[in-house]
């Protein structure tokens, strides 16, 4: 596990740095894991927070750092706690025994061998909740592949569709191209989704899902749910994404468009970030995304473009 960590190429920027002896790569982080926060979470999908939340277990440190990252405290590595393996799993534990409906492992990226790890102890000791993992989506093939058969769900982004974009606003040119194999790969994990109903265990196909009136019962239990948060003035590269996963996935995904950007400081040199999305460019992205034939689908509603949303990272649960 730890010689992973020696000349780190974990992540795509392959900074290979020393971080098992503390030198801090493009993540901002060394070998040891720190966390923010773990605790119930009740923001995620309804098939992912349900009624008794999420078991979100927050990490510091990010590979990508977009400029406008809502939980920049912890992206930048400002706020975290140090954490053994073992604390890791027993964190586990704690949220499964608080009724959380999975462990929902949030920008785990760059501590993969360790998480991976971590997962196969819990496991072995008996836990029992699908495990959701959460990301930018901008990770090689080789770090998912540690996952195979430990994560139940994958829950990615794709932020960016331009090559342009993403690199005005995260400094990663490839990233297009990284997010699209990285989901490929995700979904040959996962295949189609699957829900089940929490009191019976009755399973759901994805119609029958959607066809459900009590949906705020019903939980994934596997699969990939694939979310794109919208920008100010990101209609087309918003369509364009929206196009490129309905062409390639289908039915085999979800996709979930988030309304929620807030500028959570001023931008000085990202003028068109200075203010939050309109509810006439949502509607026009959620009108374009039913035309296109989207099926499987999440919508926010409500004004969920506030600061009340990000959490606080007061290394609740750590």
């Amino acid at each position: 596990m730890l010689k992973k960590y020696i000349k780190c190429q974990i992540c795509p920027r392959n900074c290979r740095v020393n971080r098992s002896q503390g030198q801090r790569g493009y993540c901002g982080q060394p070998e040891e894991i720190y966390l923010a926060r773990a605790a119930l979470h009740m923001w995620e999908e309804p098939c992912i927070s349900g009624k008794s939340g999420s078991g979100t277990v927050f990490f510091s440190g990010c590979s990508l750092h977009c400029v406008f990252c809502q939980n920049g405290e912890i992206a930048n590595g400002v706020v975290g706690k140090k954490v053994a393996p073992e604390r890791l799993v027993e964190i586990f534990f704690e949220l499964q025994e608080k009724g959380a409906n999975n462990i929902n492992l949030v920008t785990a990226d760059h501590y993969i061998p360790t998480v991976a790890w971590a997962l196969q102890s819990a496991k072995a000791q008996g836990l029992s909740l699908p495990v959701v993992y959460n990301t930018g989506s901008y990770i090689k093939i080789e770090a998912l592949k540690q996952l195979e058969g430990l994560v139940d769900i994958y829950l990615p982004d794709f932020k960016y569709y331009d090559n342009a974009l993403a690199s005005r606003y995260a400094k990663a040119l490839d990233y297009p191209q990284t997010a699209k194999a990285a989901i490929t790969e995700m979904v040959r994990q996962t295949g189609e989704p699957l829900f089940y109903l929490k009191h019976t265990h009755t399973t759901l196909s994805a119609e029958e899902y959607n066809d459900y009136a009590g949906i705020d019962e019903a939980l994934m239990k596997k699969g990939t749910i694939v979310r794109h948060l919208l920008l100010p003035d990101g209609i087309e590269d918003s369509k364009a994404v929206i196009r490129y996963l309905t062409d390639t996935y289908g039915k085999e995904i979800y996709i979930s468009i988030l309304n929620q950007y807030t500028p959570v400081k001023t931008f000085v040199d990202y003028p068109e970030l200075n203010r939050k999305v309109t509810d006439a460019e949502y509607e026009e992205i959620i009108d374009f995304a039913i035309a296109y034939g989207i099926e499987n689908g999440f919508i926010q509603e409500g004004d969920t473009a506030q600061e009340s949303f990000i959490p606080a990272f007061d290394y609740e649960g750590v």
